[in-house]
Formats: C-alpha cells, sequence, structure tokens
C-alpha cells in the first residue's frame, strides 16, 4: 500500500471546508465511482484501487489516501492533483520561514610580505 498525506491550515471555518470536502467527493465519485460518508468531521471514501479520509476542523484540512498495489504506479500524479486542488482552494502551504540571511565571508590568504 502507498499513502499519500497533505495537510493545510485554512481560514474557511469548519461548515466551509466540510462544503468543500464533500463537493471533492461528490466530484470524484461522479468521475471514478465508490462511496463516501461523514464519520463526525471525518469525510471517509472509499473506491476499487483507493481509500482514505478528508480530516477537517476550524483550522485545518488534511486528506489521507492509501493507494493499492495496482495504483501504486499513479502515486506521484494524484498526490500533485491534491496539492494542486489544496492550493487552489485553501492558499498556499505555510512554508517555513528561515532566519535572517547569513553571508559567507571568503577568508583570503595573507600576502606573505617579505621584508
Amino acid at each position: 500500500m502507498s499513502m499519500i498525506v497533505i495537510r493545510r491550515k485554512h481560514a474557511l471555518g469548519l461548515a466551509r471546508a466540510k462544503r468543500l470536502a464533500e463537493t471533492i467527493a461528490s466530484q470524484l465519485q461522479d468521475d471514478y465511482g465508490g462511496s463516501f460518508s461523514w464519520i463526525g468531521d471525518d469525510l471517509r471514501f472509499q473506491r476499487t484501487g483507493a481509500s482514505g479520509s478528508v480530516a477537517v476542523t476550524k483550522n485545518w484540512f488534511q486528506v489521507r489516501v492509501e493507494l493499492s498495489y495496482l495504483l501504486s504506479g499513479l502515486r506521484s500524479r494524484i498526490e500533485r492533483e491534491i496539492v494542486t486542488f489544496c492550493d487552489e482552494k485553501l492558499g498556499e502551504p505555510d512554508r517555513p520561514r528561515r532566519g535572517p540571511a547569513t553571508r559567507r565571508v571568503e577568508r583570503r590568504p595573507k600576502d606573505a610580505k617579505s621584508s
């Protein structure tokens, strides 16, 4: 089994985030078949070769997909599509911030002046 996990912070609120998750699941069901249902704030989905969940909170959106051996060859493509969707609907992920820029100072050899 191959696993994909994408976690994103959002500012949609719980109700809008749940509607977004259900819209995704409904579209995937229309395109690829399968089924989905809510268990609390987790939308669980299943189809031949793949299963997983979309866990929704007031501030977070986490997509977890398990792919069967037969679909594991498509892992990169599926993950890329999930990331693209999340970027479009939830915004770019927070990137770790780097500290202040540091400059490397090259040390020059001392001139060997002889007097």
